[in-house]
């Protein structure tokens, strides 16, 4: 869960969101991505930032007033 104040939806809000995204899609799937990167002829920081966008919405955000 990540529990964000409802006033503090600034551009470094959301960018802290997806850093930690980030380093979540790395930790879980970095061994994988690096392996289909190298067949596929990719770029790791493109794929990365794709698939961070993705797992944001596999979060549960809570509001707070």
């Amino acid at each position: 869960m990540v529990y964000l104040n409802f006033t503090d939806l600034s551009e470094e809000a959301q960018n802290r969101l997806l850093e930690n995204s980030k380093k979540d899609v790395e930790r879980k799937f970095g061994d994988s991505l690096r392996k289909y990167i190298k067949e596929n002829h990719t770029c790791f920081e493109t794929m990365v930032e794709e698939e961070a966008i993705r797992n944001l919405y596999s979060y549960t955000f809570i509001f707070n007033p």
